[in-house]
């Protein structure tokens, strides 16, 4: 039975032209078997083969069908064939012209539909009825017409319905598909920080270590031997800080130690400092205020700022650049200055980020302190060298 059903929806026009030819044969038994005259019958067989007409193209072009039948409906009264069985494709074409048909056929087929009963009543009034009679006559007959156009337009109204709600869901569907697109951009942009600022500090001092431990190898074995321990230790919590960035992207196969690194905060700045220090670069380390707890993202901006800044002086501050790094704990808003006295970055590094792959750190300093709610200045100093001061809203820890 299934089969079937799916036949038929897959051949509505079949099943249009069956349902059509069922209503010529009927048809048919009434022009044979009618008292109509002999004119009357050699006008009906035309006007009974358009009206089955109607119902077999009623759903390829619902328009045409419809004026076809009032057509059909006009030839009628003209050639005065009566009311017969082949009239009911016109309820057929009201219904569906309200249905499907354009909105002026929906209007043509409710006014036509309204009137054809009265002027059928007229132009063949029932026997032995007084006009009372005729008009609710009328009336009555009117009502399958009028149904036939309510079905009609309901159907559209909830066809229409059913395409807003399908448009709707897909259209939060591609939404979705969005905002997961971006979470995903927004994840790789934290991820490309993060590679940046482990990548760029550790690499750099383990560079610096290398080339002294070459300076020193023949005559000072002891400092080469330091120089390259510091180098694996750097090499070392390069690799974990990574391993713990990257289980982001493996979050369903377990690390090694059965949990991540924990990311930098504030506590981590002294050994962040000394292994600054340790590399050849002086660098002064001031707190003021109250510390005290912070919200995570802050800790590691904060952590971050600190580290691409001191290795911005290493890179471009020169050989004899001494930094500043002074924490200002206040009530609503962490303060915090990074300063050098060298010779300073070049100027396309704070200003468009470098056409040629300068400024990315600064570019993502201003990136995280921005996710904060803070805000970064970072540019010459008054009295030379470099200086990035950054304001960081403070909230309670996470």
């Amino acid at each position: 039975m299934q089969r079937f059903y799916d036949f038929i929806r897959r051949h509505p026009s079949g099943v249009d032209a069956f349902w059509a030819v069922v209503l010529l044969a009927v048809s048919g038994v009434w022009i044979v078997t009618s008292a109509v005259g002999q004119d009357g019958r050699v006008a009906a067989v035309p006007i009974t083969f358009g009206l089955c007409a109607v119902v077999a193209v009623r759903r390829r072009s619902p328009e045409k069908a419809l004026l076809l039948a009032a057509a059909c409906g006009v030839a009628q009264v003209v050639f005065d064939v009566e009311t017969n069985v082949a009239d009911f494709a016109m309820l057929v074409a009201i219904y569906t012209a309200a249905a499907t048909g354009a909105a002026w056929s929906s209007r043509f087929g409710l006014i036509g539909g309204l009137l054809a009963p009265t002027i059928a009543a007229a132009r063949w009034p029932p026997d032995n009825v007084n006009v009372p009679q005729g008009v609710v006559f009328a009336v009555f007959t009117t009502v399958p017409f009028a149904l036939a156009w309510v079905l009609g337009d309901s159907l559209r109204t909830r066809r229409a319905y059913y395409a807003q709600l399908e448009e709707r869901a897909a259209r939060l569907e591609s939404e979705r598909e969005a905002q997961a697109k971006v979470a995903v951009a927004a994840e790789r942009a934290r991820i490309a920080r993060e590679l940046h600022d482990v990548v760029a500090h550790n690499v750099s001092v383990m560079v610096v270590q290398a080339d002294g431990a070459a300076y020193v190898f023949d005559t000072a074995p002891e400092q080469t031997r330091q120089a390259l321990e510091t180098i694996s230790g750097t090499g070392r919590q390069a690799l974990a800080e990574m391993r713990r960035l990257l289980g982001v992207l493996r979050t369903e196969e377990p690390a090694e130690s059965g949990e991540y690194v924990p990311q930098p905060d504030v506590g981590q700045l002294g050994d962040l400092i000394e292994q600054v220090r340790g590399a050849g670069l002086p660098v002064d380390f001031e707190v003021g205020g109250s510390p005290r707890p912070l919200a995570s993202g802050v800790e590691l901006t904060v952590y971050r700022i600190v580290q691409e800044a001191l290795t911005n002086t290493r890179k471009h501050g020169g050989p004899h650049a001494g930094a500043t790094v002074r924490l200002s704990y206040g009530e609503s808003a962490l303060k915090l200055l990074v300063e050098d006295d060298g010779r300073g970055a070049q100027r396309k590094m704070y200003e468009e980020g470098g056409a040629d792959g300068l400024g990315h750190g600064l570019i993502g300093m201003r990136e995280r302190v921005g996710m904060v709610g803070g805000s970064l200045n970072a540019g010459p100093g008054p009295g030379g060298g470099f200086r990035i001061s950054a304001v960081l809203p403070l909230r309670p820890a996470d």
